[in-house]
């Protein structure tokens, strides 16, 4: 008995289906993904006719909007509790107690929640704080 050994064609791989799919999935999440800018916290600082010293580059900024929310060093405390804005101080500050705080208070903002940010940065230690202003624009 003679057995003949079978020619079989190779196999064939068609990459163009492959291609199309990864092609549509690639258009699927670049119209997918939303490209808006980071959003900035918005503050409408008081006007002051005296010109402001620089800015230290180790302050540690406190931002008060004028919904009273706090932000410190940008970023939004989670409530408007003392106790939560003196923890997110205490970490954002580590064991340093020297840093100059910055207090960003919007013209709108209650004289409560700058008195709240004052309170919790002197009940952990903080000794140096000023405010920020901005000066009035002349008109020409």
């Amino acid at each position: 008995m003679k057995l003949r050994a079978r020619h079989r064609p190779s196999p064939d791989l068609n990459l163009t289906p492959l291609i199309d799919v990864v092609f549509l999935l690639l258009i699927f999440f670049m119209v997918s993904t939303t490209f808006d800018k980071e959003a900035r916290i918005r503050v409408d600082l008081p006007e002051a006719a005296t010109q402001d010293e620089p800015v230290q580059d180790n302050a540690m900024e406190i931002t008060v909007d004028a919904g009273g929310r706090y932000y410190v060093n940008q970023r939004e405390v989670v409530n408007t509790e003392i106790d939560t804005l003196k923890r997110a101080i205490d970490k954002v500050s580590g064991a340093r107690r020297d840093l100059p705080v910055i207090i960003n208070a919007d013209a709108r903002a209650t004289h409560q929640a700058v008195i709240k940010v004052m309170d919790a940065a002197s009940q952990l230690g903080f000794l140096h704080m000023t405010f920020a202003a901005k000066q009035p624009v002349e008109n020409r």
